[in-house]
């Protein structure tokens, strides 16, 4: 080989090996799936522990009423529930017991929700039952949309019957939430 071959071919050599060291190896795109989980709350209620007492009433032949605020009542749902969702607070109470004596039953024990307090999406109706004898609903909550809370202050009314001696009585209300 003379030297004009050898240069020749030695300068196509460098010239290939340049090529290859500047032109890139094309790649194959490669995507990723990345996810987040963003779980659902709980529903619950919270109540006050002690109403205190709801008023006093001087004894009269024909009975009367008490009336007296329990309190806030407070339902938080953070299920971050789709459309349509709903929950309904309920309420019970016990008979009012004296120390010594006869009981003023839950059936002369009335409930009234009185103004709501909202966040959230939702549309709250009060049902302010007559009487607590049964589990009975007090505030409901429909057509949910993500989470929501409704908070109220009751009043409670008892209906004193005539001839009721003189005590003091005391009941237990209970709510629930569902």
């Amino acid at each position: 080989m003379n030297l004009k071959t050898r240069a020749f071919a030695a300068a196509a050599g460098v010239g290939i090996l340049t090529l290859g060291i500047v032109l890139p190896a094309s790649a194959a795109p490669g995507d990723t799936t990345a996810t987040v989980t963003v779980q659902g709350g709980v529903l619950a209620i919270s109540v006050p522990t002690s109403a205190g007492n709801l008023g006093t009433r001087a004894n009269t032949v024909d009975g009367g009423t008490i009336s007296g605020s329990l309190g806030i009542v407070k339902v938080s749902d953070a299920r971050s529930a789709g459309a349509g969702a709903t929950w309904i607070a309920s309420v019970i109470s016990t008979a009012f017991t004296p120390l010594a004596g006869p009981t003023i039953a839950a059936s002369y024990v009335g409930y009234t929700a009185g103004t709501i307090s909202k966040f959230g999406t939702a549309t709250y109706l009060a049902n302010d039952p007559a009487n607590l004898t049964g589990v009975s609903p007090a505030v409901t909550a429909s057509g949910i949309t993500g989470d929501n809370a409704a908070s109220w202050n009751p009043t409670i009314n008892v209906k004193i019957p005539g001839g009721t001696p003189a005590d003091v009585y005391a009941a237990t209300i209970t709510h629930s939430v569902l």
